[in-house]
């Protein structure tokens, strides 16, 4: 149970980097890179905590899933934020109409 829990993180973490190859703005991978983070690292820190299942262990790999679900999507958001405030373009199928808050641009 344990390897098939890091091996499906592992494969999370290779579709991400695909993405990152092929995503056509950063917005998208950006997206990309905090899906990889919030579920591949938590499916292999699981597959750790089963492949050794002591108290303490478990009580680590629970925390440190929480931790990492809590603070990956408020990161690429953040990320994704920033690329908006430093004007980096959408992709051409997206539309940017959703954005009210975006400053206005003299130029």
């Amino acid at each position: 149970m344990g390897q098939v829990l890091a091996l499906l993180g592992a494969a999370i973490f290779v579709a991400a980097a695909i993405g990152l190859h092929r995503l056509p703005d950063p917005y998208t991978r950006t997206s990309a890179v905090a899906t990889a983070a919030g579920l591949g690292i938590t499916f292999i820190v699981a597959g750790a905590a089963f492949l050794d299942p002591h108290l303490s262990n478990t009580v680590k790999a629970i925390i440190a899933i929480v931790l990492q679900l809590a603070t990956s999507a408020v990161g690429g958001m953040v990320i994704a934020r920033s690329a908006v405030l430093s004007g980096h373009r959408f992709s051409s199928n997206t539309d940017p109409g959703e954005i009210t808050d975006q400053p206005e641009r003299n130029g």
